[in-house]
């Protein structure tokens, strides 16, 4: 028998699930389909158990550095198991956390993969959803009001570099390791990449990175990139940039062995293990598009300002739509897709308002434009920086690398963009991401008396030097 609801959401990830509570505090009656675990890859694959990895790393390194705090330690040891171990358990906590949101919320979950139908006995209109069960029992039949989509996305790799889980692995298999390796090439240096290439390093391991881009971090700030390039590289990580892969020339031979142009000139790259990380796909296949009049371009569902496809009783978020793949991009745009089906008019995301984050030794944060980009849009604009050798609390950490970068509109003295790499930078952006949303100029943030000792008088800071007022460098 059919069952009827308000809102189905297809995928039980950051964005699905978000969006399913919120559905339900407006009375949306919802279920959810999710063919894995609750939680998606931000959960299980992707945010937290990298994250949890990246902590044990920094403990790692930190701890081999602690003679210079006094404190003695002898036969650090690493064990990985262990490692592991602590990331399972995370993931498993907060897996329990969503499950019993969903529960709380009364939003029914079905496990299995859902597929949408065209028009049907169940409704004239595309969009009744047939699950597949996970258990093998009969499909259920769903018929909703209104869909969202949320899928998400899995890492997608080079033609030619076909990934085997042994030799050739994406972050999925990294995050399963049960040893490390002794030496790893990463195939792009992106947020991803970068994050790998500094954890492993941090590990013990012996890290290569190819980017084929002019800088890692490509989408960063210029100034920002080269920091942190300067910084893993004095760390001994290998960066290679201007480098273009060419998988045709992949041996596996107990470890890998691959080519790249670089300079005029082929060079062989030789690791234990290999990661690709050139970006994510959505995952569009085998969820009934084609029984719908959904566009999809360069392989992303196209949506308006409220996610609306061109069916307008579905919707699509997340990863599927291109665009930030972020976990908090999609739970937001969850939010504004179900407040939309719910007649409240939200207001659209000014993708230029959220904030990146790169979890990498040192972390880089930035809201809204970078200096490039701002004089590409015809500013004129004013900068402000400031170093954290000048704070008293990071030299107290021991980390006192990196800058906070203030990019400003000469013209109006309005905050365009704000861009740090140092110490726990990415717990300070969202000060700069409310700055950017109540659209503060450097002088507010300046005249905003940020407590002493802290990280965050590098922001006190950059504001003023913004206008050549800083008082401590």
């Amino acid at each position: 028998m059919a069952k009827e609801y308000d809102l189905v959401i297809l995928g039980g990830g950051t964005g699905g699930y978000v969006a399913a509570i919120r559905a339900a505090q407006l009375g949306i009656k919802t279920a959810v389909v999710e063919k894995g675990k609750l939680g998606g890859t931000c959960l299980h694959a992707g945010c937290i158990p990298s994250k949890a990895l990246l902590r044990s790393a920094e403990v790692y390194a930190q701890t081999k550095e602690s003679e210079k705090f006094g404190v003695f330690v002898n036969d650090v040891k690493l064990d990985f198991v262990k490692v592991q171990e602590r990331k399972g358990k995370i993931v498993e906590q907060l897996h329990k956390g969503v499950q019993h949101l969903m529960k709380k919320g009364k939003i029914d979950v079905y496990e299995g993969t859902g597929r949408i139908l065209g028009p049907s006995i169940f409704s004239p209109m595309p969009g009744t959803i047939s699950v597949e069960l996970n258990n093998g029992g009969e499909n259920e039949m769903l018929v909703p009001k209104n869909v969202i989509i949320a899928t998400g996305s899995r890492p997608r790799t080079l033609p030619g570099l076909d990934i085997d889980g042994e030799y050739v692995i994406t972050s999925d298999e990294a995050l399963q390791l049960e040893k490390l390796p002794a030496s790893i090439i990463i195939v792009g240096g992106g947020v991803i990449g970068i994050e790998w290439a500094s954890m492993l390093n941090d590990f013990g391991v012996e890290v290569t990175v190819l980017e084929y881009a002019d800088r890692i971090l490509p989408t960063e700030d210029s100034d920002v990139s080269k920091e942190v390039e300067k910084l893993l590289k004095q760390r001994g990580i290998n960066i290679v940039t201007n480098a273009k892969v060419l998988p045709e020339t992949l041996e596996k031979r107990n470890g890998v062995t691959i080519k790249a142009e670089h300079k005029g000139e082929q060079k062989a790259f030789t690791a234990e293990k290999m990661l690709v990380s050139v970006g994510r796909q959505a995952n569009i296949e085998g969820i009934g598009l084609e029984n719908t009049d959904i566009i999809v371009e360069k392989g992303f569902i196209q949506t308006n300002e409220f996610y609306q496809t061109k069916e307008s009783h579905i919707y699509a978020i997340g990863d599927v739509i291109g665009g930030l793949q972020l976990a908090h991009v999609a739970s937001h745009e969850g939010i504004v897709a179900v407040e939309h089906i719910a007649g409240q008019n939200p207001s659209p995301i000014d993708y230029t308002m959220i904030s990146k984050c790169v979890y990498s030794r040192p972390e880089v944060a930035s809201v809204g434009l970078t200096e490039e980009e701002a004089k590409e849009k015809g500013y004129k604009v004013k900068v402000g920086k400031f170093p954290f050798k000048a704070i008293g609390k990071a030299l107290v950490f021991g980390e006192a690398d990196g800058f906070v970068k203030i990019v400003a509109d000469e013209e109006t003295n309005d905050l365009l963009g704000v861009h740090m790499v140092g110490p726990h930078v990415t717990d300070m952006i969202s000060e700069a991401g409310l700055a950017r949303v109540l659209d503060a100029t450097p002088w507010e943030v300046a005249h905003t008396i940020h407590p002493h000792p802290t990280l965050s008088e590098a922001m006190a800071e950059a504001a003023l030097a913004v206008d050549g007022k800083a008082i401590h460098f």
